[in-house]
């Protein structure tokens, strides 16, 4: 199920609905979870409701649980769930070393 997921987002029309919503968030966060999270969701929701998971939000975070479950016992599950999860979240971008730590100085 895993595989037809990732494969659905590579298919020229889902390639280009998330396209255009990353396009849409700018790469901000609060325009990503507006814009790129419900295409993603509806993509996987399409595939994965053929196999018993329901057909909205709670059926795709079920589906998300059980891949989790399954990433420590399967090395080819964890890299799949990996592959999935680049295709809607943006890179993670840690801050350099000592950002946030105050930053105003005591007068």
């Amino acid at each position: 199920v895993l595989a037809e997921v990732i494969k659905a987002f590579g298919a020229p029309e889902n390639a280009q609905r998330m396209e255009e919503a990353r396009d849409n968030a700018c790469n901000d966060m609060g325009k990503m979870l507006q814009f790129l999270l419900p295409v993603a969701t509806q993509i996987q929701q399409d595939v994965i409701k053929a196999y018993g998971f329901s057909n909205d939000g709670e059926g795709v975070l079920k589906f998300a649980r059980l891949i989790k479950s399954y990433e420590s016992q399967d090395p080819e599950i964890a890299s799949m769930s990996g592959k999935l999860k680049a295709m809607f979240l943006p890179p993670m971008t840690l801050p350099p070393h000592g950002a946030g730590t105050g930053g105003v100085a005591a007068t």
